[in-house]
């Protein structure tokens, strides 16, 4: 019998001279009895995708290799520490080295809790077994299946970053392409204390119509994504575990939940798995920080806020501008109100809002490097800008008739 790795990197190693030692980004190790088949080869995916036995070895399969230096990752953090702490320095806003620094340093004041939430959340996503995650999301590519990453994605409370965090551990943990997209493009701005901020800049109707036009647009593009899958047009998730519609989830739980043990070893392994599950999207945040407070620095407010008015030349300069802006939920809800609120211009607001999720470069990369596929981040702006466009501009017409 010869054992097969894959890795959730796109590497593959076969050994068959050494003992086997299989990795797994999940972090947690579920017991079973060792049952070999005849005939049968053994196939074990590093990122869940079946029960690795207890004697098992783990490791992140996702973390850099140890002898490599991950320039992009220490070049932000330092990037990131230095025009913060040049932010407390008595520099004038009018140069832009005080825009630049006071920039890094109001936006990590907005993004640091997503990000330590969402470093959470993956941390204990971590040591959840798959079965009770692909029993949550329902079955992949299917229309239940995407609605329940839908809602998933609008009622969790945490910021884009740290639903870009959760979004890319639940495909680890086999959630289908669509599912995955459905979480990331509906949730974003739509959680429930950006929901109530919304609702105190533009109003209760509005913030209604808002949000139920973005589940529109998770459902749709989480279906198509769904159909490339089924028919090759992009990768299939190595990670999916067959669907049991007969797993118990609630008596399960609780049957697991009384075997754990709750000692600083189980919370060693929750950090340990937050930390290198984050580091791909840590990565680019940072970056995205550096670069929009460069934005910020050489490019008023004013002329974004000022000239970007209900037409559709107004509308395109909107998302282009969603593309370069990166700033995490929080900093763009006050942007996207304003554009209503000055600029009378609802669908330059739901544009702006919805944009910045299809173009967000931090995004793109991050799909790019979770998947290890360019063309499923570049679909992503493909099948979700169309729609955005024409609701945003259908938005900007109902207003001014």
């Amino acid at each position: 019998m010869s054992d097969s790795k894959t890795s959730c990197c796109g590497s593959a190693s076969n050994q068959a001279s050494e003992p086997t030692t299989k990795s797994s980004c999940c972090g947690n190790a579920e017991k079973s009895a060792a049952k070999p088949e005849a005939n049968t080869q053994q196939t074990t995916s590093s990122c869940c995708g079946s029960k690795p036995p207890a004697d098992e070895e783990q490791s992140n399969c996702c973390a850099p290799e140890p002898n490599k230096t991950d320039w992009l990752l220490w070049g932000s953090i330092l990037g990131v520490v230095a025009f913060y702490g040049a932010s407390f320095l008595d520099l004038a806003h009018e140069h832009w080295l005080g825009a630049f620094s006071h920039s890094v340093r109001d936006l990590m004041h907005v993004m640091w809790w997503g990000l330590v939430l969402g470093m959470i959340m993956v941390g204990v996503l971590s040591q959840v077994p798959q079965s009770f995650v692909q029993s949550m999301l329902g079955k992949g590519g299917t229309f239940t299946g995407l609605l329940r990453a839908t809602f998933a994605g609008v009622l969790l409370d945490l910021c884009s970053h740290g639903i870009l965090m959760v979004g890319m551990e639940l495909r680890k943990k086999g959630a289908s392409l669509g599912q995955t997209m459905a979480f990331l493009i509906a949730s974003p701005w739509n959680s429930l204390s950006l929901t109530i901020i919304m609702i105190a800049l533009i109003g209760l109707e509005w913030t209604i119509i808002f949000i139920l036009l973005s589940m529109l647009i998770g459902i749709a593009a989480g279906w198509m994504f769904d159909r490339l899958e089924k028919n090759g047009t992009l990768p299939s998730n190595p990670n999916v575990l067959p669907y049991d519609p007969d797993f118990k989830f609630w008596p399960e739980a609780k049957r697991q939940l009384n075997g754990v043990s709750w000692n600083s070893t189980l919370l060693k392994r929750f950090v340990q798995g937050g930390i290198n599950g984050s580091r791909i999207i840590i990565k680019w945040i940072l970056f995205g920080v550096l670069l929009a407070s460069a934005i910020r620095a050489f490019v008023s407010l004013e002329l974004f806020q000022d000239y970007f008015g209900p037409t559709l030349l107004g509308l395109f300069a909107t998302l282009v501008a969603a593309t370069i802006i990166e700033v995490c939920s929080e900093g763009s809800t006050p942007i996207a109100a304003d554009l209503m609120t000055r600029a009378n211009a609802p669908g330059n607001s739901f544009g702006f809002l919805m944009g910045g999720v299809a173009t967000d470069y931090t995004e793109i990369m991050v799909i790019k490097d979770t998947t290890k596929s360019w063309k499923t981040a570049l679909y992503l702006p493909l099948l979700t800008l169309p729609q955005v466009f024409v609701i945003a501009w259908l938005l900007n017409q109902s207003a001014g008739s």
